[in-house]
């Protein structure tokens, strides 16, 4: 167990511990309740250029990971890269924030 230099629990360790008991007392429908509220709360505080830098950022860390180098596309195959991908998907999710 983690302890800091007063011997007590650390915060890390705390909430390693927290999450391991609210993971035994709930199920996937808890999470799913959470997560959607989560993502009305995050819609209601941002705009569309949150979302649109998130999907930009989220399509480069994709495409870092991708294994030829070059954002995820190998190249004339007509594929998107996964960074237009983010791109777009945040593009879409700022349009949906903006009919609601």
């Amino acid at each position: 167990m983690a302890r800091n230099d007063d011997n007590k629990m650390s915060r890390e360790e705390a909430g390693r511990m927290g999450g391991e008991a609210t993971s035994k007392n709930h199920d996937k429908d808890f999470y799913q309740e959470i997560g959607e509220k989560g993502g009305e709360a995050t819609s209601r505080n941002h705009d569309k250029d949150f979302y649109q830098e998130i999907g930009q950022k989220g399509g480069e860390a994709r495409g870092n990971n991708g294994n030829n180098g070059n954002g995820g596309n190998s190249g004339g195959d007509g594929k998107m890269s996964r960074e237009e991908a983010g791109r777009k998907g945040g593009e879409a999710r700022a349009r949906q924030r903006d009919r609601n």
